[in-house]
């Protein structure tokens, strides 16, 4: 059966139903599960990497057909900045890889109704045109500092599609932008742009250091979507879009990372000066999404960057015993 020819359409989720949601204590997992319980969803299921790997095949068609979910949100991943996907390629590649075609399969298996999974924008080539329109994907060379990520990512969409095709399941991808909020990864080697960045200016600001010193020209174009507003995005897309095509998830509008700098360090407290070492990868010139198939599905961000960087570094301050490192 043609992707096209999927007989679905989308409407309210049942409340009651069995609604996995796969990395649910991750940063984006966590937002989804914190909306679900706000919007009545009533049978919940989430399990850690302690209870469940689900890079062990086994043990994740076993729990599928155990629990029998009707939705899943597939959150789960090894994601992380520039330093930890230039540095370990093969992990981000082999272990991504291993979580989605496991929980795909066992979820065809099971006669999962309705299924989401998310991605990220790193899919779209390096140079592609701005703002990123989600027919880019494929159609030029990635960036080579997470290729092996983007590949592995491009990989579920295409499953996705495949799984439509062949068994006519409703599922669909989203590709959120660069994400941040509560529940974000701090580490120093692990986290992404701007949890990096509030870290390093927190930590100045608390010293009382003179200067901070952050990667790059501080030129490159970044988008940003706080998490709360992706698990919203994800809740509407569930339940009013359907189609083979992913949907690029963001905000529409970019800032530099100087300018995402200078606010955090005002937002910290900072008040020393900040430099560039210009020797270090930029990344990406710039990656805007093109949100129009979303905006057309009717939905549109709600939470503004500097009161998203403010909530988020107050989750900071407030949960600094207890962070992932």
């Amino acid at each position: 059966m043609p992707a096209e020819q999927v007989d679905y359409t989308p409407a309210p989720l049942d409340r009651d139903a069995t609604f996995y949601v796969a990395g649910h204590r991750g940063l984006v997992g966590s937002a989804i599960w914190r909306l679900l319980e706000k919007e009545g969803f009533t049978n919940l299921v989430g399990r850690t990497s302690r209870d469940l790997d689900l890079k062990n095949r086994d043990q994740v068609f076993a729990f599928f057909e155990e629990t029998k979910p009707k939705y899943v949100v597939l959150a789960a991943a090894k994601v992380g900045g520039i330093l930890a996907n230039d540095t370990y390629p093969v992990d981000f590649l082999s272990e991504n890889m291993q979580i989605q075609v496991n929980v795909l399969d066992a979820a065809v298996k099971a006669g999962v109704d309705r299924l989401l999974f998310l991605g990220s924008s790193c899919i779209y080539p390096k140079l592609a045109p701005q703002p990123i329109k989600e027919e880019y994907m494929l159609t030029g060379h990635l960036e080579p500092t997470n290729d092996a990520y983007a590949i592995a990512k491009i990989a579920g969409i295409l499953q996705v599609q495949a799984v439509r095709r062949q068994y006519g399941l409703p599922w669909i991808s989203a590709m959120p932008t660069n994400l941040y909020g509560p529940g974000d990864n701090f580490s120093p080697e692990g986290s992404h742009v701007l949890p990096a960045l509030i870290r390093r200016y927190d930590e100045a600001a608390k010293t009382g250091a003179a200067t901070v010193t952050n990667w790059g020209t501080g030129t490159p174009r970044r988008e940003f979507l706080h998490v709360d507003d992706m698990a919203a995005a994800c809740l509407h897309l569930l339940e009013h879009y359907d189609g083979p095509e992913q949907v690029n998830v963001g905000t529409g509008t970019d800032v530099t990372i100087k300018e995402i700098a200078d606010t955090i360090a005002k937002v910290t407290g900072f008040t020393g000066t900040t430099e560039w070492d210009t020797s270090k990868p930029d990344g990406t010139p710039q990656k805007l999404l093109d949100v129009t198939k979303l905006t057309n599905a009717g939905w549109t961000a709600q939470i503004s960057l500097e009161d998203g960087m403010r909530s988020t570094v107050d989750w900071y301050h407030q949960h600094a015993d207890t962070l992932r490192t």
